[in-house]
């Protein structure tokens, strides 16, 4: 019975053995097959960021065509879109936790004027103040803008901006009347830095004001024109960075660098 017993035991051994060494080689081939699909994994991100990466370019050169579109019609403003854009971007730093850095806010900054397509040569090229009619098709240059991209998806963020970037904090502005936090951040934060390079550059009516003059006749529009909170912060940003003596060299060349 012993012996019986041992050999017994022996066998259970070599089974127990046998079994340890089966379910190793399955622990290995699942490592193996774990292995491959972490490969996999990491292979099919980085070809999805290369795809996100290239239509991320692919947006940003239609944004930058439908901008140069409106800005080659007219000399002056030559390269506004990417000066309001840098000087957007800067205040827009000072918002992480209402703003987002991403490329659709810079979207809405570049395309503000893009419903300008739509408007007469005659009255963009105006040397003289516009009477009323002139005003009134004027003013509907941010209605035509935002039908423009409304219908596509990745500027969806961008139209609100292109609408809205004439209203004004005391709910004079257009087209729809809008007053204070009403009217969207970005729209906001996008009237105060066009204000501002459309006087700081020379127009067909008058030359640029320097960036002092411009500030004091802004300054007599905050709490009207301009959100009471955003234009201080504004003029802090501007004097702390290099982007008032950027923006006097671009008024002397007509191009600028957006802020990194």
């Amino acid at each position: 019975m012993a012996v019986q017993s041992e050999i017994g035991l022996i066998d259970e051994l070599v089974r127990l053995r046998a079994e340890l060494r089966r379910r190793e080689r399955e622990a290995a081939d699942k490592e193996l097959q774990l292995q491959r699909y972490a490969a996999d994994l990491r292979e099919t991100f980085k070809q999805e960021r290369a795809r996100a990466q290239e239509l991320r370019r692919s947006y940003m050169a239609t944004v930058r065509a439908l901008s140069n579109a409106v800005e080659a019609r007219d000399a002056y403003t030559g390269k506004h879109a990417e000066r309001v854009a840098a000087y957007g971007l800067e205040i827009a730093r000072k918002f992480p936790e209402e703003l987002i850095l991403t490329p659709e806010l810079e979207f809405g900054f570049l395309l503000h004027d893009v419903g300008k397509v739509a408007i007469p040569d005659a009255i963009l090229y105006k040397p003289g103040a516009l009477d009323d009619d002139e005003r009134t098709l004027m003013s509907r240059h941010p209605v035509i803008g935002s039908e423009i991209v409304q219908g596509i998806e990745f500027l969806a963020e961008a139209a609100d901006v292109v609408r809205s970037h004439h209203e004004k904090w005391d709910g004079t502005g257009y087209p729809d009347k809008l007053a204070g936090e009403s009217i969207d951040i970005t729209a906001r934060i996008t009237c105060i830095a066009d204000v501002f390079d459309a006087l700081t550059t020379d127009r067909p009516y008058r030359p640029g004001f320097t960036v002092d003059e411009a500030l004091a006749m802004m300054t007599k529009d905050v709490g009207k024109m301009f959100d009471p909170e955003l234009f201080p912060r504004f003029v802090r940003i501007m004097r702390d960075t290099q982007l008032f003596k950027r923006s006097a060299a671009a008024r002397a060349t007509n191009t600028f660098a957006a802020a990194s």
